[in-house]
């Protein structure tokens, strides 16, 4: 898959405003949400790196409340290669899988490092848009968590037209799920992750400000006119909500699928085979049952090669 997105210049935008590296803070000074707004998380997600630039060149500043932008694994990046893009995930872990008070109060990699330091924006930010790009092409895809106040928030934004219910990775925590967002008596914290479609597809980079934009708006840090115009994609005529049941992790290498699934495939009878894992099949547990994100391409043991999901 040829990679078209072309690579932002983060010169300027890795400085930062804070004394922590690529994070600038603005605050209004009135009351308000405190919106943290994340990107390159993954070395190799350029759509979100474009669209904090994108925001930061237009000046815009909260009118309540504050805005944290925060450009995550830049070391990552440093090393991002359009001919390689996979080698720039991470530095030594994927940074997304470290965050749990254990795993930051003693980082022993480069990754869990950065993310203590980002540790304490997340920490101040009532809502959280984390923005993402995806190994395979696909329909961009908006993961909420469990947690009914996440979800209601996306069917709240109109897009994107997928929303997918699930309860985070087996081989480690998520940035969405750490803290006060993975608190369930916390109602006033949201967090929301966008898969914006194919790492190297330019049309991510357009939903990565599309949600941007919506989040603005619905956060009420600025007002709907601060917004460029041309940043909101149309609605999709409808959104499905999927609840993830079941998610296939991989136990060693020793797994491939039965056909190239691309993602958001219905299979309409339980008992499809879907590959084998150890030379076991894989098989759909229901009738009607979706597929998520299927990738083989990050394969090793303890990842997530398919979502398993239903309709909400």
């Amino acid at each position: 898959m040829d990679f078209k997105l072309s690579t932002p210049d983060l010169g300027t935008e890795r400085i930062g405003n804070t004394g922590t590296p690529g994070v600038w803070h603005f605050d209004s000074g009135m009351p308000g949400r405190r919106l943290l707004i994340t990107a390159l998380l993954h070395g190799n997600e350029l759509c979100g790196a474009w669209a904090l630039k994108d925001l930061l060149a237009t000046g815009l500043r909260p009118r309540r409340g504050s805005l944290t932008l925060a450009f995550c694994n830049l070391e990552a990046f440093d090393r991002f290669d359009p001919f390689r893009p996979d080698a720039a995930r991470f530095v030594e872990e994927d940074m997304n899988r470290v965050w749990s008070d254990g795993r930051l109060q003693n980082p022993q990699t480069a990754d869990c490092r950065r993310a203590a330091a980002l540790r304490p924006w997340v920490e101040r930010a009532d809502w959280l848009l984390d923005l993402h790009s995806m190994h395979e092409p696909g329909a961009p895809l908006l993961l909420t968590g469990v947690l009914p106040r996440n979800i209601a928030l996306a069917r709240s934004l109109k897009a994107p037209g997928h929303v997918i219910v699930d309860a985070g990775h087996k081989d480690g925590v998520r940035m969405r799920d750490f803290a006060q967002f993975g608190d369930a008596s916390r109602e006033d914290a949201c967090a929301l992750l966008i898969e914006c479609g194919f790492h190297g597809d330019p049309s991510s980079h357009g939903v990565a400000r599309d949600m941007t934009a919506r989040m603005l708006s619905a956060s009420g840090v600025v007002g709907a006119d601060d917004i460029p115009a041309e940043w909101l994609l149309p609605d999709p005529p409808t959104q499905r909500v999927l609840e993830v049941s079941d998610a296939v992790v991989a136990p060693s290498m020793e797994v491939r699928f039965s056909e190239p699934w691309q993602g958001l495939e219905t299979l309409p009878h339980a008992g499809t085979v879907l590959g084998w894992a150890d030379g076991k099949p894989i098989v759909t547990p229901y009738d009607r049952c979706t597929l998520v994100m299927p990738s083989l391409r990050q394969l090793k043991p303890g990842v997530t090669v398919v979502r398993l999901a239903r309709d909400l």
